[in-house]
């Protein structure tokens, strides 16, 4: 318990949040970490997902990649790049790419394949190309699924950026390592509260927009109770 008073303690203190070091320049650095990551996976997955998605081509092979990616420890993966690469930022951006990109390609190939067969079939007969299809029919109807991806693979990467500050000197994760080497434990905890609370407010502005660009038909169809489809019977049905 006094751990967390001492956490509290060090948040409260105003000169632990200035200079290069401070914990307002690592949370910004986490933040732009993370948003690059995910940008470049987004970048990578989703063309790649809509494309799988509106086709019905290469499905498996997209599945097993993502299934690959998936198993792959962060830690391994980011210690061999920067091996490979060096001290920096190439190794931990590689790694959380590769974090990343299983979730944004399962939201956008999932996405695109869900919508009705018969809307698309629709969206021909009316003179409509298969990239008008995909702009203004599978993308506005898959919206829902691509963003509970991105908010996946966002939580995914902010909650392990931590590790840039193995091989560069960015992040909150350099608060950790810091507190670790001199033993300084509320450190520790309190760039562990910043984390935390960082993946907590991406996670509500990304769950707003996931309900903003959720059709309300669909939002009213998800919310309604199953039991209330089902047709009451009449008395002479009931005992029949």
């Amino acid at each position: 318990m006094n751990l967390f008073a001492d956490a509290w303690r060090w948040l409260a203190t105003g000169s632990n949040w200035t200079g290069d070091g401070g914990a307002a320049t690592r949370l910004v650095e986490h933040l732009l970490v993370s948003g690059l990551v995910v940008g470049i996976a987004a970048i990578i997955a989703v063309p790649l997902g809509v494309l799988v998605g509106h086709t019905g081509r290469g499905r498996t092979v997209v599945v097993l990649a993502a299934s690959t990616a998936r198993a792959v420890p962060t830690l391994g993966l980011l210690t061999l790049v920067a091996l490979a690469t060096g001290i920096g930022l190439t190794g931990p951006v590689v790694a959380l790419v590769v974090l990343a990109v299983p979730s944004l390609l399962a939201g956008a190939y999932a996405g695109v394949e869900s919508v009705d067969r018969v809307t698309i079939d629709a969206a021909r007969a009316v003179g409509m190309t298969e990239a008008q299809i995909v702009r203004r029919v599978e993308l506005p109807l898959a919206a829902p699924l691509l963003v509970g991806g991105l908010r996946s693979a966002t939580l995914q990467v902010v909650a392990t950026s931590t590790l840039a500050a193995y091989t560069a000197d960015v992040g909150l994760g350099r608060l950790l390592f810091a507190g670790l080497k001199a033993r300084e434990y509320d450190v520790m905890l309190a760039s562990a509260l910043l984390v935390v609370a960082l993946a907590l407010v991406l996670e509500g502005v990304l769950a707003l927009l996931q309900h903003l660009v959720t059709p309300r038909t669909t939002a009213r169809a998800g919310n309604a109770h199953p039991i209330s489809t089902v047709p009451e019977q009449s008395p002479t049905e009931r005992t029949s």
